[in-house]
């Protein structure tokens, strides 16, 4: 059984036997999670700072790890790993941000999930982006884990007319292009907007990291610029 029996007995439901005529412990006894093919779940935690100017913020930079193993080996990449089996996702993204960067007491707040089917070669794998925004003096990190090196960049969103966006992360120390060109297209069913960020092309940076940056920096300049 996968919760203790007190955690077990708030999904009894109100009746006492199924169809099969087993009891929720007997159902349970013979649950085997492994019967389908299921998702692997991870978390990824992009890491802002900030800029004030005459009382306002707006994104300044952005913590990334250089990839040490495949996928995307030698690539820059959004903090993160899979989640435990026991364990809340919020706690999971804290983990890994610490096990790669040593950083703590780092607060975030969930943004997005993202699901596409082929967004990693390993399996079947969905992640959930989370964000926090802290001040660069603030930030004392350094490459652990699976991480080769860790670095801070410049973000830089050009947004086109035709509805991409030119993502350039900037390094002085890091010679090599980091840049993703992002497609945004939107849908609007029934009053609300869902926007959907596509990665075109992508030059040292991995897997659809891309779009997840882009969308979450827009993401989090809009809820700055609300405050």
């Amino acid at each position: 059984m996968y919760l203790t029996k007190e955690q077990a007995e708030a999904f009894r439901g109100n009746k006492e036997r199924n169809a099969l005529g087993q009891t929720l412990e007997e159902f349970l006894e013979a649950y085997d999670p492994k019967m389908f093919d299921n998702p692997c779940n991870t978390v990824d935690t992009l890491v802002f700072t900030y800029k004030e100017e005459n009382g306002v913020r707006s994104i300044d930079k952005l913590l990334m790890i250089r990839r040490g193993n495949f996928p995307c080996i030698g690539c820059w990449a959004i903090p993160g790993g899979f989640v435990d089996y026991r364990e809340n996702l919020k706690d999971a993204a804290l983990r890994e941000l610490r096990e790669e960067t040593g950083l703590t007491d780092i607060q975030a707040v969930t943004l997005k999930t993202y699901g596409d089917y082929d967004r990693d070669p390993r399996t079947r794998i969905i992640t959930t982006a989370f964000a926090a925004l802290v001040k660069e003096e603030d930030l004392a990190f350094e490459a652990g884990d699976d991480a080769a090196d860790a670095a801070l960049f410049t973000v830089k969103m050009d947004h086109k007319e035709d509805g991409t966006i030119c993502l350039t992360l900037e390094n002085p120390a890091i010679p090599e292009p980091v840049s993703a060109l992002i497609r945004v297209t939107k849908e609007n069913p029934f009053g609300l907007e869902e926007k959907h960020y596509t990665v075109i092309s992508k030059e040292n940076m991995s897997a659809d990291h891309g779009a997840i940056i882009a969308e979450s920096y827009d993401l989090v300049t809009e809820a700055l610029n609300k405050n």
